[in-house]
């Protein structure tokens, strides 16, 4: 067995490194006001049972912010389930795509946050809780309990000159799409597709149909010369037509056990002849805009301007939570009771989402994201983590 002897010097960096623990631990320890023993972390907070039901206007004690469709309850830290069991230290890449395009009264904590990254996640708590409040979300009446579901980046095949299976266009957004409300359906922009700018064609109907709900999407593209490179499909504006969906309308005509993807996916290959038929009952479409990829470890960007990041970003009700806000969550991870707790950033919206506590959670790209957002449909509480001064 070989014996190490730490010298003198590294012995002392290290009672420094851990006197500078103690403190930050002690520091963490007095803002929450809990007497306990410090730990080389933020020690969890244990909260009540967590995502109650609430059946009744919530009493309230502390400072209420209102918003156009949402009021927010000063809270204590301790009342976050799971606080300080995150690594908070991620969201800071997150946090800084977001002051691109602060929120309102968030420049000056921006221009802190910008100066020097966290050493480690308690030095991540601690900026947060010493600049900003927790605010319970609820719903004008009082609601607390709400809905997460999940999205993601779908990722297709391509060609720039229609050829074999890939016969599906991807469209652009046509220039008088703005000046006409409603503009065509589906359907009548199917019937009239070489009036449209192409961008690429796809082998898949049902594929393309999956990334316009997403709403943005990845596309490898073969070009005319034979080269293949990655770009993405960003959203370019919808036809303002009704949201149909086809997986709702094959379950109440009983032709599918469930509405997944896969689901949907098996009838349209047992029964090829009638796809087009259900593509034209959702009269919905969405154009897209081809953008580079210029960093193909970050998503599309969202509503608030800054691209997604898996795991971090999340779609809001703006009128509940303003774009480029930091949010603590308590949910559980799809089809389970895990608990899903942690720091996520309001960067996106959507159509479906609207109302005071309720969310849409970006997993990502790839088979495994689109597994998991099919699946995710969870009870949920939110905070907003808000400036200390200030008061609206």
């Amino acid at each position: 067995m070989v014996h190490h002897t730490m010298n003198s010097s590294s012995a002392s960096a290290a009672k420094a490194s851990s006197t500078i623990n103690s403190i930050r631990c002690l520091q963490a320890l007095a803002i929450l006001g809990v007497l306990a023993g410090c730990a080389s972390r933020l020690p969890p907070i244990e909260a009540p049972a967590p995502l109650p039901a609430v059946s009744k206007p919530a009493e309230t004690t502390g400072r209420q912010l209102l918003r156009d469709n949402a009021r927010w309850i000063e809270a204590d830290w301790r009342e976050l389930p799971g606080w300080g069991e995150d690594r908070a230290a991620e969201l800071w890449p997150v946090l800084l795509r977001s002051c691109a395009r602060p929120a309102q009264g968030w420049s000056r904590l921006c221009a802190q946050a910008a100066l020097q990254a966290p050493a480690d996640d308690t030095e991540a708590l601690l900026w947060l809780m010493q600049r900003l409040r927790p605010y319970r979300v609820e719903s004008l009446n009082g609601e607390a309990a709400g809905l997460a579901t999940g999205y993601f980046e779908p990722q297709l095949e391509g060609r720039r000159q229609a050829q074999g299976a890939f016969q599906t266009p991807v469209l652009q957004p046509p220039p008088d799409l703005a000046t006409r409300r409603p503009y065509l359906t589906r359907q009548q922009i199917a019937e009239q597709a070489s009036r449209f700018k192409v961008i690429a064609y796809v082998s898949d109907p049902i594929e393309l149909l999956v990334m316009q709900i997403q709403g943005s999407g990845r596309l490898r593209v073969t070009e005319a010369d034979g080269r293949t490179r990655a770009v993405r499909l960003a959203f370019g504006g919808h036809n303002d037509q009704p949201y149909q969906s086809v997986g709702k309308l094959l379950l109440e005509r009983g032709e599918v056990r469930d509405g997944s993807w896969s689901a949907i996916r098996e009838w349209a290959r047992q029964n090829p002849a009638r796809l087009n038929e259900l593509l034209a009952a959702n009269p919905r479409y969405v154009f897209f805009r081809e953008e580079p990829l210029t960093d193909p470890d970050l998503g599309p960007r969202g509503a608030q301007g800054a691209p997604l990041t898996p795991g971090r970003s999340v779609a809001v009700d703006k009128t509940a939570v303003p774009y480029g806000t930091p949010m603590w969550i308590a949910s559980s991870w799809p089809r389970s009771d895990t608990p899903l707790r942690r720091l996520v950033m309001a960067q996106d919206t959507g159509s479906a989402i609207t109302g005071a506590v309720r969310l849409d959670y970006f997993w990502g790209w790839g088979p495994e994201a689109e597994e998991q957002a099919g699946k995710m449909k969870q009870p949920l509480q939110a905070w907003v983590l808000w400036p200390a001064d200030l008061t609206r």
